[in-house]
């Protein structure tokens, strides 16, 4: 039996890969997108070989008129989202505000906060219009807490939580759910990408304690919108037991 569709943005690596990959196993036709199309496209072609009905489009959350197009020129047997899961962001340098780069800037804001409310703009109505729906949004520790030269980073996630908190209070009436997922040290290519491409650098931050994985998170996700109709998880924060706190790591 179908559980329905979900949406699942930045799926081609890390917390959207495995999301996905939980998501067809509960039984969800998926809506797939992301920046990179040859890995877009080989990952939908996986999904297709295990039975699941998937829609695979290349979509750069952070442009406006992509977004709208994409949702314009959905197909008819994919516009009953279900589940939205925002996931696509990204961490870019870890400067100083006295010597930050206002590239990395715009990136991260542009994404982390103007793309998810991007998709979320669309994809809203059509839960409103079925009454009924899930909004996932992965967040960050970094959205609860800040931590040295996290600065814009921090700003942005903690954007997401706040638009959250926000989407829930406006939707709640719609039977709508929404779920902030805030996780901590992850093993995923969120350090290579903030340390541009670095990975000496970049494996140098999961050294010497047990990080999370993209698959704790995916399960979290997979039991927040398995939980009962009259049931919602508004807000879960999930952290590796040696991160006691932002920017805290208790190496071996």
């Amino acid at each position: 039996m179908k559980a329905g569709i979900a949406m699942v943005t930045g799926a081609t690596a890390g917390i959207g890969e495995a999301t996905s990959l939980a998501l067809a196993h509960l039984g969800y036709d998926l809506i797939i997108c992301g920046r990179r199309t040859e890995r877009l496209n080989s990952f939908a072609e996986t999904l297709r070989n295990k039975g699941v009905e998937v829609y695979a489009q290349t979509l750069d959350v952070r442009n406006r008129e992509d977004v709208t197009a994409f949702f314009a020129n959905l197909p008819e047997r994919w516009k009953a989202i279900d589940v939205l899961v925002n996931n696509a962001g990204l961490a870019a340098g870890l400067n100083s505000f006295a010597d930050g780069n206002l590239d990395d800037w715009d990136a991260m804001i542009d994404t982390n906060v103007k793309g998810l409310l991007y998709v979320s703009r669309f994809a809203i109505p059509i839960m409103i219009e079925r009454k009924k729906g899930h909004i996932i949004n992965i967040g960050s520790i970094a959205g609860k807490e800040i931590y040295p030269n996290g600065n814009v980073y921090c700003g942005t996630k903690h954007a997401v939580d706040a638009l959250s908190k926000a989407m829930r209070r406006e939707l709640a009436g719609q039977k709508v759910k929404v779920t902030a997922i805030h996780p901590g040290a992850v093993e995923t290519e969120f350090s290579l990408v903030r340390f541009n491409g670095d990975a000496e650098k970049a494996a140098a931050v999961y050294e010497g304690f047990d990080n999370l994985i993209a698959e704790d998170i995916a399960e979290a996700i997979t039991w927040c919108i398995t939980r009962p109709l009259h049931v919602n998880i508004n807000d879960l924060v999930i952290m590796p037991v040696a991160q006691p706190a932002a920017g805290v790591l208790i190496k071996d």
